[in-house]
C-alpha cells in the first residue's frame, strides 16, 4: 500500500480527493438546500399545517352556521335571543348571573328615601 501513495501525482490525487469530499460535506451540512435548510424548512411546514388544520376548523364550523343561518329558522331565533334580547309573548326570561361567590351583596333598605341627584340620603327632621 505504501508503494501507491510514493509518487508525487498519486499523492496529488489523494489530496485532491479529500478536498472535493470535505467540500461536498460542507455544501452538504452547511450550504444553500442542505440539511440544516431542510430541517428548518420541514418544521415550518409541520407548523403551517397545524395552522391550516386550525382554520379548516373554523371554516368547517362557520360553514355550517351559514347553512343554519339560510336553511332553518332555530339558528335565526337563537341569535336573535342571544344577541337582540328576543323574548316571544307569555314568555318567561330569566338571566342567571356570573357574578362570583366573593362576592359582598350590599342591602339598601326599600323604605329609605334617596335622593337620587346625590345619591344621598336626606337628614332626618326629628333626630336632633
Amino acid at each position: 500500500m505504501k508503494e501507491v501513495f510514493r509518487s508525487t501525482s498519486s499523492k496529488a490525487v489523494l489530496i485532491l480527493a479529500i478536498v472535493l469530499i470535505a467540500g461536498f460535506q460542507y455544501l452538504f451540512w452547511f450550504g444553500e438546500g442542505g440539511y440544516h435548510d431542510h430541517q428548518t424548512l420541514t418544521q415550518q411546514i409541520q407548523q403551517q399545517v397545524e395552522v391550516n388544520k386550525e382554520l379548516k376548523e373554523r371554516n368547517r364550523i362557520l360553514a355550517a352556521e351559514v347553512y343554519d343561518l339560510k336553511n332553518g329558522i332555530e339558528a335565526i331565533e337563537e341569535h336573535a335571543r342571544l344577541d337582540l334580547g328576543l323574548i316571544k309573548p307569555h314568555e318567561t326570561f330569566i338571566q342567571m348571573s356570573t357574578i362570583s361567590t366573593h362576592y359582598k351583596p350590599i342591602y339598601i333598605n326599600p323604605n329609605a328615601k334617596v335622593d337620587l341627584t346625590t345619591n344621598e340620603t336626606p337628614a332626618d327632621p326629628r333626630i336632633p
